[in-house]
């Protein structure tokens, strides 16, 4: 679990309009657990009270080349305009 402070404090020092969530995941398997989709909608809602849009939450497998991109899968994200 991460303090949305720490997620969005890069973002508010370089003014930036949005951001891209990324993490790993230990096991190496990107594919998105019900939990993080279902927890996509909470940065989506802080974000959207700082004027920051999350615009997708990738996750990255044992290797960089096996990610998962929840907004090309259509999971989550549904609160925000881009």
């Amino acid at each position: 679990m991460v303090r949305f402070a720490e997620l969005f404090r890069d973002a508010i020092r370089e003014n930036c309009a949005s951001v891209i969530i990324v993490h790993s995941h230990p096991t190496g398997n990107p594919t998105p657990p019900p939990e993080d989709i279902r927890r996509d909608a909470e940065p989506v809602k802080v974000g959207a009270l700082l004027d920051i849009g999350v615009l997708d939450h990738v996750i990255i497998g044992s290797r960089a080349l096996r990610q998962v991109s929840m907004r090309e899968r259509r999971l989550g994200l549904t609160d925000h305009s881009t």
